[in-house]
């Protein structure tokens, strides 16, 4: 089979045939249609210190997926040959105290597809049946390549209620503009997205954010006197990473505000501890999804609402065949785009 791998401890990538991965008694495997990419892709590309300290090469990279079920193992119930699925790319060990509580996206053990274990680049896929997510057949392999990063939007935006909310969401990539048309569908009053690019602040507008603020140009208080706000935004979800992006959602919170926080810094900044203790400012550090109730959420959000799920497709701006993955990498990495696809299905 075609496969995306790191086959050394160094930059680069490189597309080779191997044998297909073996199915366990208790695994699926899945023969793959779409695969999107995420920034942990383009770190393993690159091979910087996190890549160099967490991955073992040879290694077959990705964990955005949607497919068909080719194989189920003995010992799996409840997935069936033939159906089409997506993957929860966080296994878990299933015994540590979070995982015995229900609390499972909280695993100290956890391994990630395309990280810790071969991945999802390639034309076949094997999981655990306990991380398989079957989608309805009808769902557009586009929507079903996503659910991974989706998870991660849905995950963050609604930790908090929104229903009336003033909502700020630093970063506009692809899981930025996921949370704004989350947002949107939940009720919030008004849906603010700051970010650097016109292009992606222009996708977060179609997916339904009442304000854009290029922050080379414009700060959060603009977008405040723009809409007429008196008390500053009530839930604030960080997707940056950027420590002046936390800063500046900060300063325009709300007394009593709450932020959820995503977005990965490159390296430890300082943060205004005093504005936290004297606003009554409650932060939340999020990672991955809540296995399975994001997936609930979201599946539910999709498959109700032609508005979210129009949203949410608006958020895929280019596709490539496998073959042309380097190219497919080098969009993700310009920034000039939202969500990448790799069609594995030719």
């Amino acid at each position: 089979m075609r496969a995306l791998s790191k086959l050394t401890a160094g930059p680069g990538l490189e597309l080779v045939d191997r044998p297909e991965p073996d199915c366990g008694p208790a695994d699926v495997k899945i023969r793959v249609l779409r695969a999107g990419l995420c920034g942990t892709d383009l770190h393993l590309r690159e091979w910087d210190e996190w890549a160099a300290a967490t991955v073992q090469a040879p290694l077959v990279i990705g964990h955005e997926f949607y497919g068909e079920v080719v194989e189920v193992g003995e010992d799996v119930s409840g997935v069936e040959v033939g159906a089409r699925a997506s993957g929860e790319g966080h296994i878990v060990c299933g015994v540590c105290r979070n995982c015995r509580a229900g609390r499972r996206h909280l695993c100290i053990r956890t391994e990630g597809v395309g990280v810790n274990r071969d991945g999802a680049f390639a034309d076949y896929v094997v999981i655990p049946a306990t991380n398989v997510w079957v989608q309805p057949p009808g769902l557009d392999p586009d929507l079903g390549a996503v659910f991974d990063p989706l998870g991660n939007a849905t995950h963050t935006a609604l930790q908090w209620p929104l229903v009336g909310e003033d909502v700020v969401i630093t970063g506009a990539g692809p899981i930025g503009v996921m949370a704004a048309a989350i947002a949107r569908h939940a009720g919030a009053r008004y849906v603010v997205v700051s970010d650097a690019s016109d292009y992606r602040l222009r996708l977060a507008e179609g997916a339904g954010a009442d304000v854009t603020i290029n922050v080379t140009r414009q700060s959060l208080v603009d977008a405040q006197h723009r809409l007429g706000m008196k008390e500053g935004f009530d839930v604030g979800l960080e997707m940056s990473g950027a420590p002046a992006a936390v800063t500046d959602m900060l300063d325009n919170m709300n007394h009593g505000g709450r932020i959820a926080l995503l977005g990965l810094p490159h390296q430890a900044y300082t943060l205004d501890w005093g504005k936290v203790i004297t606003h009554m400012i409650t932060l939340k550090g999020i990672y991955g999804r809540e296995m399975y109730d994001t997936w609930y959420a979201m599946s539910q959000m999709i498959a109700t609402s032609e508005v979210f799920r129009t949203a949410i497709s608006s958020v895929i701006t280019h596709r490539f065949v496998a073959e042309d993955w380097e190219p497919a990498f080098d969009t993700a990495r310009s920034g000039q785009c939202g969500k990448v696809l790799l069609d594995w299905s030719r």
